[in-house]
């Protein structure tokens, strides 16, 4: 509880830093605002946000599903970023992110063998866990995003993926 807070205070301080360090007065115009869905490969789907001033972005990706016990899965992930060739309609995103996120999905298997043992021998269920602190890279082509996240220091793990991806669609305004 504390790492994340932390982390998320660390994210909103760096955020601020930048805004600060503006050679200009704040402006609306210079304010963006992204909005958008997509797909994890540890999370099925995330909704996105962002705000941003100038060439500094913050978007936080996330969302949970749950069908009964055992058969849900919940993931939020938060990225700092600094946006290179914003004029372009191909454009990238390079920076830092963290997240959390976490499955668990029915195995029957493993449920008939805790029923032929009358005892519970292994967990009736399967899942993935990961908490990280990651480098990001975010590839931009007319809305349409494809995301790329290198854990350089894992948290929590548990049959997760050494590498993180995500593709979706945000709209920018």
């Amino acid at each position: 509880m504390f790492r994340s807070r932390f982390f998320c205070t660390l994210f909103l301080v760096l955020f601020l830093a930048v805004l600060s360090h503006a050679n200009s007065e704040l402006k609306l115009s210079d304010f963006r605002f992204n909005i958008g869905a997509g797909i994890r490969n540890q999370t099925p789907v995330v909704a996105i946000g962002g705000i941003g001033y100038k060439n500094a972005i913050l978007r936080v990706q996330g969302m949970g599903f749950h069908n009964g016990p055992s058969d849900f899965w919940c993931g939020v992930r938060g990225s700092l970023l600094w946006t290179f060739f914003m004029n372009s309609p191909i454009n990238l995103d390079a920076g830092i992110g963290g997240g959390y996120e976490y499955a668990e999905a029915p195995n029957d298997t493993h449920k008939a063998i805790n029923k032929a043992n009358k005892m519970m021998a292994v967990l009736p269920y399967n899942f993935k866990e990961i908490a990280d602190i990651s480098i990001e890279l975010w590839v931009h082509i007319y809305g349409l995003y494809t995301q790329i996240s290198v854990p350089a220091q894992k948290f929590k793990e548990h049959d997760s993926k050494k590498l993180l991806w995500g593709a979706g669609y945000i709209f920018e305004f």
